[in-house]
């Protein structure tokens, strides 16, 4: 039988690892500090391309200067409880990040956050995902994929057809001992992230059909935030592409854009179509209501 280890002692060995990273990346690169580099943060909504923004981020490892933190997702609710995390220990957790780290997170855009990762010294990335997809991929992820997510007992035991489980994520589930809302209730708290010019928004169905512009955009805001490209741009691209790994994520599927239409019925549309008003239509997926 193995040895089991408390969860602080292994947030412990976390944050050791992450200052030996550290040290290693000052070896590497002949430098006694890493001040006036900016931290490499991958803000998302869930279940919206988190780990291919998180991927892409990684491979500036290989462009200059930069740490992968391997430092936990810094999100607005605990996995295993539901809890709504208090801002006070989700600004504990970016005060960790430290110049040149690499940090990714599920953020709400409360005012003491975007604040803190719209300053100088941070190079904040934005990504979101067709919220029809999003609800698609939130049935397999609380169903198959997260057998330790506080709502997966409930989905896999007490709804019994995927109808009912997408339903349940497009309504939300308000009545639970740790309630979400509606998608788009989900949505709105993380809408003030689209206007900050310190933040670069992308959307997910771009990086899988125009990547390399979408590389490019990341490159070079990048630039503008303070990191320090050490190859040139061309190359840059190529070696980001070589960092995407779908394979490597613990919640990949299949990299699929548009999915939902092999999923929605008619009553899901319209269920969908009713919840979120003009939300498609806000976010640029839509023109109109006639989908």
């Amino acid at each position: 039988m193995g040895i089991g280890f408390s969860p602080k002692v292994k947030q412990q060995a976390r944050y050791l690892r992450h200052q030996l990273r550290r040290a290693g990346v000052l070896l590497r690169e002949r430098r006694s500090n890493l001040a006036g580099l900016p931290v490499l943060f991958a803000n998302s909504f869930p279940k919206s391309g988190t780990h291919l923004l998180s991927q892409i981020l990684d491979g500036f490892t290989r462009l200059g200067p930069a740490v992968k933190s391997g430092l936990p997702v810094i999100a607005m609710y605990d996995n295993q409880t539901g809890r709504l995390r208090p801002v006070q220990e989700l600004m504990a957790d970016l005060r960790r990040l430290q110049p040149g780290d690499i940090g990714y997170g599920h953020l709400h855009a409360l005012p003491e956050l975007t604040q803190w990762l719209s300053q100088d010294g941070y190079a904040t990335f934005f990504i979101l995902r067709d919220p029809r997809d999003v609800v698609v991929s939130h049935v397999h992820y609380v169903t198959e994929l997260e057998p330790d997510h506080f709502h997966h007992r409930y989905y896999s035991q007490q709804l019994t057809s995927f109808d009912e489980r997408l339903r349940t994520s497009i309504l939300g589930l308000p009545d639970s001992p740790a309630p979400f809302p509606d998608i788009r209730g989900r949505f709105a708290p993380f809408m003030g992230w689209l206007d900050l010019p310190q933040v670069l928004c992308l959307h997910y169905e771009q990086l899988i059909h125009a990547r390399e512009t979408e590389l490019r955009r990341i490159l070079r805001f990048a630039q503008e935030r303070g990191f320090r490209l050490q190859v040139g741009e061309e190359q840059a691209v190529r070696l980001l592409i070589d960092a995407i790994n779908p394979q490597l994520s613990p919640t990949f599927r299949s990299g699929k854009t548009g999915g939902w239409r092999e999923h929605f019925s008619a009553e899901h549309k319209a269920l969908f179509k009713e919840v979120t008003g003009d939300l498609l239509i806000q976010l640029g997926y839509e023109q109109n209501y006639d989908w």
